[in-house]
C-alpha cells in the first residue's frame, strides 16, 4: 500500500499574489496621473460620454451614421456585442483616430463559458470542483476574445442559486458560497491574468450585484427578500472575494433587494462595495436596469432614475441612454454635482489605462481560436464536470468490444444545442456531438442511430418505432436526452423541471425492452430525475457540455476516464421540496428517519400531535434525492482515520485536519475530498454544515493517500447582523466525498 501526503494550505479570504491581477503602486500612481491629466482636458459632454455603453444594432459596415457621430463626438465610452471583428475594429478606429481626445472604447461581450471554444455551462464547470481547470478555461476564453478585439467580459456570474426553477442557474456555480467564491476567483484570474494590460487579458465583471439568484419562486427578475445576516454570510461573500482578487468591474442587477432595486441601491454599492470593501474599479448597470428603476416604481421618471442610479454609485449606464440624455441638464441645473461624474469617469479611465488600450486598442491580429490546447482542456472539462448519479450492476464502463450500440435521443446529434445558454461566438460546426464521437470511436457499422424525437420538445411518437427498432437490434442503449439550449438561461425559468416533450414516454418504451440502458442528460438546469432511476441502468448528468461534449462522454462511457464530477447543487426529489439546500439552519423540530411518518402509514383519525411534529413533508420526507457534493465513480473510495492537530484551537492559531482516502476498486480515478464544519452554538443560529475546503485526489487501484487541510480562525467567522465575529465554542468537522460525510471529529475554539 502506497501512502502519499498532501498539504492543502488555503487561507480563506486571502489569496496569493499569483491568484490576483496585480498592479504595482508605481504603475497605479502613473495611471492616476494620466487619468487626472486627461480628465482636466475633457468637456462635460465627453465625461458623460465615457459613462455610456451602447450597442450598434447595424450588423454591416459602414458604421451607422448616428452611431458613428456618437463615437466621433466622444459620447460613447463602451460598446457591447459587436457583430464582427471588422465592425469592432472600425468602431475602435473612429474613437482612437477621429474623436477629439482619442480615448479608446471598452468593447464588452458576454464571454460566459468560452468564446469560440465553448466549455460546459457554468453550473457544469462548478461540478468539477477544480478551480485550476476553471482558470484555464477562462484564460483560453480571454485569449480568443482579445484576439478579435473584445477587451471586457460580463463574467463571472456569482449569484448564489438555491432554486433550480431559476433558468439562469445555468450560469451560476450553485448553492454554496465557498464553492462559488473559489470558482469566481479562478475565473477572474483566468480572464485578467497576472497583468490586465497583456494582449491575452480581458477585464472581468462580478455580477449580478447582489441577490439576483434569490428571486422569489425562481422567476427571473423577481423580488428578492434577504435578511442582513444571510446577505452577508451567503450572497455577498463571492463578491467580496472577487474584490479581493482585483476584479476590474462589477455589474449591478435587475432585481430589487428588500424593496430597493440593486441598480439604485446606495447601501450595497456605495456603502458596502466602494467604501467598506474599497473597490477601485467601476460599476456598470445591467441592460437598461437604470431605466427599470422607474418600472419598479422606485423612480418617478427617467430623470429621477438617472439621479438615483448615479447617487447610488452606478458609474456606467448599459443601454438605457439615461445618462446620455439627462446628466448634462442635471449638472447645469445644479441638481447633480459634477464631482459625481468626475469620480465615475475616473474609475472608467483607470480601467482603460490598466487594460493598455491607449497603447494597444485593437485586436491582436493573431488567430487564437480553437487551438489544440483549448480543445484538450474543453474535453477535460466535460470529463470532470459530468456526474455519475447511478450505475446499477456496473453497467458502466462499457466494453470496447461491444458489437452494437443504439444511440437514441434528440440531443445525440444536436451540435448547436449542446453548446448551452449565452453562446454568441461558438459555432455548431465545431461541436463534437455524442453521435460523431461514438462513430469515430466504434465505427459507423456498430452504431444504430435514431433520434426518436426531432427536438427535445417534440410531442408526438412518430420517431418511436425507429428508436425501438434500433434498441432491439443493439446490445446496449445510449439515450441522450435533455433540453434545447433555449430552455435554460436568462428569463427561461420553468415551474415543472422534467424532460420536455415526449422524452419521458420514449424512455419508458425503451426501458420495456430490458436492454442495458444508459441515460445521459444534457441540460443547464437541475431536473427531477427520480422517475428515471427505475427505468435505466446508469445515469450520467452531462450538463450542456460545449464544443467537446461528445469526445468527453465517450471517454467516460468506455472507461478511458472515470467520472469525478460532484453536484454543486442539491437535487430535489420533486419541485415541491424547493428550496432545498444542504447548508440550511437547524430548526427546533429537526426531522429524522425515525420521526418521519409516511403519509399512507398514518392511522385513520389519528390525533393531530401523534405524528411527532418534525420538520418534514408527509409525502416526500425531508431528504433530497441527491445531496450537494454527491457523485459516483467507477471505483469506490473509503475515508478513514480523521485526526486533528489539536483539540483546542486559540484565536491566533491554526488547525490541521488529516484523513485517509483509499481507492478500493480496480480503476484509476479521482475523488473530491470535502471538508465541512458545524458551529454548534452561536449568537445566531448557524448552518448544519458548511463547506470550507475541497481537493481533487487521484488514486491508483488500491492506493491510499493522506489528505491534509489547514483551517484558520477566519474560517469560523460570520456576520451576526451587526458585525463580523469569531465566537469561541465547540465545532464538528467532517471529511468525505459529499455533504453527507459521516467521518467526524470535534474541537473547541477558544
Amino acid at each position: 500500500m502506497k501512502t502519499i501526503k498532501f498539504h492543502i494550505i488555503l487561507l480563506l479570504g486571502l489569496l496569493s499574489n499569483s491568484c490576483e491581477t496585480t498592479i504595482n503602486k508605481s504603475s497605479m500612481q502613473e495611471i492616476d496621473f494620466k487619468v487626472d491629466s486627461l480628465l482636466n482636458k475633457m468637456t462635460l459632454d465627453e465625461k458623460i460620454g465615457q459613462m455610456n455603453q451602447l450597442m450598434n444594432f447595424v450588423d454591416t459596415l459602414p458604421i451607422d451614421s448616428y452611431f458613428y457621430n456618437l463615437i466621433k463626438e466622444g459620447k460613447i465610452g463602451s460598446v457591447l456585442n459587436s457583430f464582427s471583428p471588422e465592425i469592432t475594429r472600425e468602431m475602435q478606429r473612429i474613437a482612437v483616430e477621429e474623436s477629439r481626445l482619442g480615448i479608446p472604447l471598452l468593447v464588452g461581450r458576454d464571454v460566459i463559458h468560452g468564446y469560440r471554444t465553448i466549455f460546459p455551462v457554468n453550473i457544469g464547470l462548478a461540478a468539477t470542483f477544480n478551480p485550476e481547470l476553471i482558470q484555464e478555461t477562462a484564460r483560453i476564453a480571454a485569449m480568443e476574445a482579445r484576439s478579435e478585439g473584445i477587451n471586457w467580459t460580463f463574467a463571472p456570474m456569482m449569484d448564489i442559486s438555491r432554486d433550480p426553477r431559476w433558468g439562469r442557474m445555468a450560469e451560476s456555480c450553485g448553492e454554496d458560497p465557498y464553492l462559488t467564491e473559489q470558482m469566481a476567483v479562478a475565473n477572474i484570474k483566468g480572464f485578467q491574468g497576472d497583468n490586465l494590460s497583456s494582449k491575452n487579458s480581458i477585464a472581468a465583471t462580478a455580477k449580478h450585484y447582489v441577490g439576483y439568484g434569490a428571486a422569489i419562486g425562481g422567476r427571473d427578475y423577481n423580488t428578492t427578500l434577504i435578511p442582513e445576516t444571510e446577505l452577508r454570510n451567503v450572497y455577498l461573500r463571492p463578491f467580496k472575494a472577487a474584490v479581493d482578487a482585483n476584479v476590474a468591474t462589477v455589474m449591478s442587477g435587475f432585481n430589487e433587494l428588500n424593496g430597493v432595486p440593486t441598480s439604485g441601491n446606495e447601501y450595497t454599492i456605495n456603502e458596502i462595495l466602494k467604501e467598506e470593501w474599497n473597490f477601485n474599479g467601476f460599476v456598470v448597470s445591467d441592460w437598461a436596469s437604470i431605466k427599470n428603476l422607474a418600472v419598479h416604481g422606485y423612480a418617478k421618471d427617467t430623470t429621477d432614475a438617472t439621479i438615483k442610479a448615479l447617487q447610488a454609485g452606478v458609474d456606467m449606464d448599459m443601454c438605457s441612454y439615461h445618462y446620455l440624455k439627462n446628466l448634462k441638464n442635471l449638472v447645469n441645473n445644479r441638481i447633480i454635482n459634477e464631482e459625481l461624474i468626475d469620480n465615475a469617469v475616473r474609475r472608467i479611465l483607470q480601467t482603460k489605462f490598466q487594460l493598455g488600450l491607449f497603447e494597444n486598442p485593437y485586436a491582436t491580429e493573431e488567430n487564437k481560436l480553437l487551438s489544440e490546447q483549448a480543445l484538450d482542456i474543453a474535453k477535460d472539462a466535460v470529463i470532470q464536470s459530468t456526474v455519475l448519479l447511478q450505475n446499477k450492476n456496473k453497467t458502466l464502463p462499457l466494453s470496447k468490444d461491444i458489437k452494437k450500440v443504439a444511440v437514441i435521443g434528440p440531443l445525440a446529434d444536436a451540435p448547436y444545442e449542446q453548446l448551452g445558454t449565452w453562446v454568441f461566438d461558438g459555432k455548431e460546426e465545431n461541436s463534437i456531438t455524442p453521435l460523431t464521437a461514438l462513430k469515430e470511436f466504434l465505427g459507423e457499422k456498430r452504431i444504430n442511430y435514431a433520434t426518436g424525437l426531432e427536438i427535445s420538445r417534440t410531442k408526438n411518437k412518430d420517431g418511436f418505432a425507429d428508436a425501438i427498432k434500433a434498441a432491439k437490434n443493439s446490445d446496449v442503449v445510449l439515450l441522450f436526452m435533455g433540453d434545447e439550449s433555449i430552455l435554460t438561461g436568462e428569463a427561461h425559468c420553468r415551474a415543472e423541471l422534467t424532460l420536455p416533450g415526449y422524452q419521458n414516454e420514449l424512455i419508458q418504451e425503451i426501458s420495456k425492452l430490458g436492454k442495458p440502458t444508459v441515460l445521459v442528460i444534457m441540460t443547464g438546469v437541475i431536473l427531477m430525475v427520480e422517475p428515471y432511476l427505475n427505468q435505466v441502468d446508469a445515469l450520467l448528468y452531462g450538463w450542456h457540455p460545449g464544443t467537446m461534449g461528445g469526445a468527453g462522454y465517450v471517454d467516460l462511457l468506455f472507461g478511458i476516464e472515470s467520472p469525478s464530477g460532484k453536484l454543486p447543487m442539491t437535487f430535489p426529489r420533486t419541485e415541491g421540496q424547493i428550496p432545498i439546500y444542504y447548508n440550511h439552519n437547524n430548526t427546533g423540530h429537526p426531522a429524522t428517519d425515525e420521526s418521519w411518518v409516511r403519509m399512507y402509514d398514518i392511522p385513520v383519525q389519528a390525533w393531530q400531535t401523534s405524528l411527532g411534529n418534525t420538520n418534514h413533508y408527509l409525502d416526500y420526507g425531508f431528504e433530497p434525492l441527491f445531496e450537494f457534493g454527491f457523485g459516483l465513480s467507477y471505483t469506490e473510495f473509503k475515508y478513514t482515520d480523521i485526526k486533528l492537530s489539536k483539540k483546542v484551537m486559540s484565536m491566533n492559531d491554526s488547525l490541521v485536519v488529516t484523513a485517509h482516502i483509499k481507492n478500493l476498486g480496480g480503476f484509476l480515478a479521482e475523488d473530491v475530498a470535502q471538508l465541512y464544519i458545524r458551529d454548534l452554538v452561536g449568537s445566531i443560529v448557524r448552518p448544519v454544515k458548511e463547506l470550507k475546503r475541497f481537493k481533487r485526489v487521484r488514486l491508483n487501484p488500491g492506493e491510499e493517500k493522506e489528505v491534509d487541510f489547514v483551517l484558520y480562525p477566519k474560517d469560523f467567522e460570520f456576520h451576526n447582523g451587526k458585525e463580523w465575529v469569531i465566537e469561541p465554542g465547540e465545532f464538528n468537522i467532517w471529511v468525505g466525498n459529499s455533504s453527507k460525510a459521516t467521518l467526524m471529529a470535534e474541537f473547541e475554539l477558544k
